[in-house]
């Protein structure tokens, strides 16, 4: 397992150089990407050329934390001059002159990118399996889903095809495929990263964050990306990020909420998390049971809002800017026809449901209504956070299903993200950590929720649980057979 951290330490004390790292890395894609499809586009050239300019950097005694070291970007940033399809068929062959905020600062850093990685079409899903370029694979169990949308991100670093990778949470979509692949997952409070040059799939809802093999590499990855933006208006200035280094709980109250347990769950999931609570009161920490009474209407509001910001945002694709044209008699056929090929099944119906949403006579009985309760959502955690300063859950109800199982069942596969919806309706940060196995041995993540802004409790928890347990450290078969 390469950690950004170990990395780092490797290539300050001149044990590798970063173009050694990153040819093995490449030679490991090449070898394995075929069985995963995790990265949609790699860039071999680029990422050697950028290892080589970080090895010279660190010659002259630069350093930065992620100076040299090969990390890979879902592919919904703008990459300048690299492929950027948002894992749609209507940007097959879109290839930006900019990059996106994160992706400048990254760069500026010295990171290696290695390439761009799948990912369900513009965000939407839960297994990876609406990517329009076919389903990234889970390392653990190649038959499985890696979760999603960041799938092609949580398969990528469990099967250490990259140090770290980029993701989005809007609804879940880091901690779901961080939980199902077993690695690190922290989704960010709104507006702490920049979301310019991210194609954007719900706007009161996207977030930028990082999937990782433990909590130390997504705050360096968070220290790296955070800040106010110009160019997003949405973004605020806060207090800087810090390594967590902590591994005692003396002072934290961790509250469990009943109404996240109330049954639908894989046995040996709740059974794990259990366990993780146990040992988080173990290590010092008071548990507490709490109530969010709302929860049970996550996921009703999310698919009212959600999608009503998906048919203003996916309107832009029109044959006529950019990506996909295909030509009709006019401009409205022509758009027609572009939408129609470009567009897969999932992004088709959530612009459906999200137009009818916002259609004259159903905007105050659903999208408004749906707000109202978004904002009594957002007050129990509140008054939640006035008893406890973590809240510990379950990320998804069940370990990884199988590729297929539920991809022609759209409210079971939107029931996978029950667990997450929540948080991001609220806007507040929570993270994914490995916390067991099932009777298959596929992965099971714990939640781990904190106040807005307050990334730096959720990390220290986060740290400190992994530094008193190993399920972070265990490598799927795929690694293990390929060492």
């Amino acid at each position: 397992m390469q950690t950004v951290f170990d990395t780092r330490q490797a290539l300050r004390a001149g044990k590798v150089s970063s173009a050694e790292l990153t040819d093995a890395f490449l030679a490991r894609i090449q070898a394995l990407n075929p069985r995963l499809n995790a990265y949609l586009t790699v860039t071999a050239e680029e990422a050697l050329s950028m290892a080589r300019a970080a090895d010279d950097r660190i010659a002259r005694g630069d350093d930065t934390p992620l100076l040299g070291v090969p990390i890979a970007i879902k592919d919904l940033f703008s990459t300048r001059g690299v492929r950027t399809t948002g894992g749609s068929k209507i940007l097959a062959t879109y290839v930006p002159s900019w990059d996106a905020t994160v992706i400048a600062k990254l760069r500026a850093l010295g990171a290696v990118i290695l390439g761009k990685l799948n990912c369900d079409e513009f965000g939407m899903g839960s297994s990876t399996e609406n990517s329009g370029f076919g389903p990234a694979h889970n390392p653990w169990d190649e038959t499985r889903v890696p979760g999603g949308s960041s799938g092609g991100s949580s398969a990528a670093v469990a099967a250490e095809l990259c140090c770290a990778a980029l993701g989005t949470d809007t609804g879940g979509s880091i901690r779901q495929p961080a939980a199902l692949c077993g690695v690190t997952g922290l989704k960010n409070s709104y507006g702490r990263v920049s979301r310019y040059g991210l194609l954007a799939f719900a706007s009161s809802l996207d977030t930028v964050g990082a999937i990782t093999h433990d909590a130390r590499d997504a705050a360096i990855l968070l220290a790296a990306m955070e800040g106010h933006d110009p160019q997003d208006s949405t973004t605020v200035a806060v207090a800087p990020i810090r390594v967590p280094d902590g591994a005692h709980l003396r002072d934290v109250t961790v509250g469990v909420p009943a109404e996240y347990y109330a049954g639908g769950m894989q046995p040996a999931v709740e059974k794990a998390v259990r366990a993780a609570i146990q040992t988080l009161a173990a290590m010092g920490a008071t548990v507490r049971e709490i109530s969010l009474p709302n929860t049970h209407l996550g996921l009703p509001v999310y698919y009212l809002i959600a999608p009503a910001e998906v048919s203003a945002n996916m309107a832009r694709f029109d044959g006529v800017k950019y990506g996909l044209r295909v030509p009709g008699s006019d401009l409205i056929d022509t758009t027609m026809r572009t939408r129609g090929q470009g567009f897969g099944a999932e992004v088709k119906r959530r612009i459906m449901l999200g137009t009818y949403a916002l259609s004259a006579g159903y905007y105050d009985a659903y999208y408004i209504r749906a707000q109202k309760v978004r904002t009594l959502i957002k007050r129990d955690f509140e008054r939640a956070f006035e008893q406890v300063d973590i809240i510990a859950a379950p990320v998804a109800p069940s370990t990884a299903f199988k590729i297929g199982a539920k991809v022609d069942d759209p409210l079971q596969m939107y029931l996978e993200d029950v667990f997450t919806l929540p948080v991001s309706l609220a806007g507040i940060p929570a993270i994914s950590v490995p916390c067991g196995f099932d009777q298959d041995r596929l992965p099971i993540g714990l939640q781990l929720i904190g106040q807005a802004f307050d990334e730096q409790k959720v990390l220290d928890v986060a740290y400190a649980f992994q530094q008193t347990t190993d399920f972070h450290t265990q490598k799927p078969p795929l690694v293990l057979s390929h060492v």
